[in-house]
């Protein structure tokens, strides 16, 4: 017979397990609906589910302050990069999120034989039934059609028990719904699906459709901007030496992809001894470099971002990052304790592997395959409203490390002003809606570890020698506040001074006006009137889809005179352009604003303003000031 003391001992062991089952919080809610998805039919209860537990990373809360250290250009020890296995050691999950979570995983009936801990520590992925994961997260499963027969597994919201919360960032597949069509079997897409191009509508930058005849002239950049016209306006006069240590990456996802002739009719106008010359692929989880689909939607973001980084930087290789479907897969190929279900990856937005569809790319993924390059420019984006702040989050985290090892992560800033994709602006509700007159800022861009890119123009009538204003042709310089991030400390002081000075005409209901939160952009770079070659002539594009390439290509020359001389590259270049020992290295933009969502947005004013950030980049100042750091 059992002691009373034992029975009353088992009733608290029980009822205690009981109250950790049942004190379940909600931990994340989608973002926002799909658009253009039907909420079908329940999940079958049989159906067999891929969790993967994201656990909490230790010091995340140090990315900042670390960064800053190897940034900041008074710092003791600017330059001081760190390797990627520092940086992987450092910021593992600790030993009591891992036993705190796999405590609550088998507490709820899953045997520890069906856990695996991933190899980084930075994930715990088990399969389970519908029926299991929904009872363990305390949700609803549910299948998503779409008009063009593709269906999504997806649920509203979950949760957690309250003693895990702080030891979970985010489990996946659960509410980060895929906003875009699966692939076609033959990889490609229809118009207008699939897209995470910058506008958000297109895979490439937007053109007005006017053909060009050259040759054109530093006379008329206010209509044609062509390499010499950036080099007039940017003060660009130097030739790289040390391209075999430097690398420049620019990131494009399949199906946008370059056509070979078109590179070589742009060099055969602007720059003739790069005829013949190629990017160096990286193809990453099968992306490849597509000549079926000859459009402009499918070749004018990739022949825009080479023709321009290759013909600025020349002789340096440009390395082509040939990505699949999202952010996550770049970022796999340059950092494998980042890789599926070790770090970001997604399985409702990112590829599987090996892929079933007929065609489908069947190798191992592409994980950490090439070491960062010094300097990656991304001419993509979506709306900050169509993630998590959790995924979000894990996603920043991810570029502030990418900085710490020493890589300029370059965004441009998008080209619907203060409107997102589409123009598409937020309700009260914070919700994406074409009645909404709430400010829609960008993603990955607001993430403070990114350096944010937006577009200017030579006004129509102006020349190179005239002061430039905010492009306010075809697109407008995407700009505003984040609803995510709190403000970097290297931005605080321009910021505020703007709010304070210039302080909008707006009020919260229409933009984070607290005051507190990440502002972009940081600087900006012409994008209005662009040559380029796109299948087989001559046209103009705009938008920031232009700018950030162009930064990217200063940033390199930059990196190649201090690799000339001995010293690393410049990494995370945020502190420093804000500092005041940068301040006149850039050209003040005071004129032109970035309208949308039925307002006129923002103004450019004298210092940081939330159109074109600190200005645009004057290399011949630049230079000196960067080759001065350590």
């Amino acid at each position: 017979m059992r002691s009373l003391l034992g029975v009353l001992a088992l009733c608290a062991t029980s009822l205690a397990a009981q109250s950790r089952r049942s004190a379940h919080l909600v931990h994340e809610k989608r973002a926002a609906e799909p658009v253009g998805w039907d909420k079908a039919r329940r999940l079958e209860s049989h159906r067999v589910l891929p969790i993967r537990v994201g656990l909490t990373q230790q010091n995340t809360h140090r990315l900042e302050e670390l960064l800053t250290s190897l940034a900041h250009p008074d710092s003791q020890t600017y330059g001081q990069h760190w390797s990627a296995a520092e940086v992987a050691d450092y910021f593992a999950p600790s030993a009591e999120a891992i036993t705190t979570v796999k405590d609550w995983l088998t507490d709820a009936g899953i045997h520890p034989d069906r856990l695996r801990l991933s190899p980084s520590k930075g994930w715990i992925d088990f399969n389970a039934t519908a029926a299991e994961a929904e009872d363990l997260l305390k949700t609803e499963y549910y299948v998503y059609a779409h008009p063009s027969g593709k269906e999504q597994i997806s649920c509203h919201s979950y949760s957690v028990p309250e003693h895990v919360r702080e030891h979970v960032e985010l489990i996946k597949p659960t509410v980060h719904f895929n906003h875009r069509a699966a692939n076609s079997p033959s990889g490609l897409q229809k118009r207008g699906v699939n897209r995470l191009g910058m506008p958000s509508a297109s895979t490439g930058p937007k053109t007005n459709g006017v053909k060009v005849n050259l040759p054109p002239t530093l006379q008329n950049c206010d209509e044609f901007i062509t390499p010499d016209c950036l080099r007039a306006l940017y003060n660009i006069d130097y030739i790289p030496l040390a391209t075999h240590k430097n690398t420049y990456g620019i990131v494009e996802f399949t199906p946008q992809a370059f056509l070979a002739a078109d590179l070589d009719l742009f060099f055969k106008n602007f720059s003739k001894t790069q005829v013949g010359q190629r990017p160096t692929l990286v193809s990453i989880d099968g992306g490849v470099v597509q000549t079926t689909n000859q459009s402009f939607d499918f070749n004018g973001e990739s022949d825009l971002d080479l023709e321009y980084a290759m013909t600025l930087t020349n002789p340096q290789p440009i390395t082509l990052l040939q990505a699949g479907a999202s952010f996550n897969n770049w970022l796999d190929a340059v950092d494998a304790s980042f890789c599926t279900f070790e770090g970001g990856d997604d399985p409702t937005q990112d590829g599987i592997y090996p892929d079933p569809l007929p065609g489908g790319f069947d190798q191992p993924e592409s994980c950490g395959i090439i070491k960062p390059p010094n300097v990656v420019s991304v001419s993509y984006g979506q709306d900050e409203s169509s993630v998590t702040a959790a995924y979000a989050n894990r996603q920043c985290a991810e570029y502030g490390k990418l900085g710490m090892m020493g890589t300029t992560v370059l965004y441009s800033s998008g080209d619907d002003g203060v409107a997102g994709g589409n123009g598409v602006c937020l309700n009260a509700q914070g919700r994406p809606s074409r009645n909404g007159i709430k400010f829609n800022p960008g993603f990955p861009v607001t993430c403070p570890f990114v350096t944010a890119v937006g577009a200017t123009q030579v006004n129509p009538g102006s020349t190179v020698l005239d002061p430039e204003g905010a492009c306010e042709q075809v697109i407008f310089s995407g700009g505003g506040f984040s609803n995510i991030f709190p403000m970097p400390s290297y931005q605080a002081e321009a910021v505020t001074g703007f709010l304070k000075n210039f302080p909008p005409s707006f009020n919260s209901t229409q933009f984070n006006n607290s005051g507190t939160v990440r502002a972009f952009p940081d600087l900006s770079a012409n994008g209005a009137n662009y040559v380029i070659g796109i299948d087989g002539e001559f046209e103009l594009v705009f938008g920031t889809s232009c700018s950030s390439p162009v930064v990217g290509s200063l940033i390199t020359l930059i990196n190649d005179a201090r690799i000339l001389i001995g010293k690393g590259p410049v990494g995370f270049i945020n502190p420093a352009i804000y500092s005041k020992k940068f301040v006149n290295a850039f050209h003040d933009i005071t004129t032109g604003g970035n309208q949308g969502c039925g307002t006129p947005g923002f103004n450019s004013t004298v210092g940081w303003d939330p159109v074109t950030g600190v200005g645009t980049p004057n290399l011949a100042k630049l230079l000196p000031l960067f080759l001065t750091l350590p």
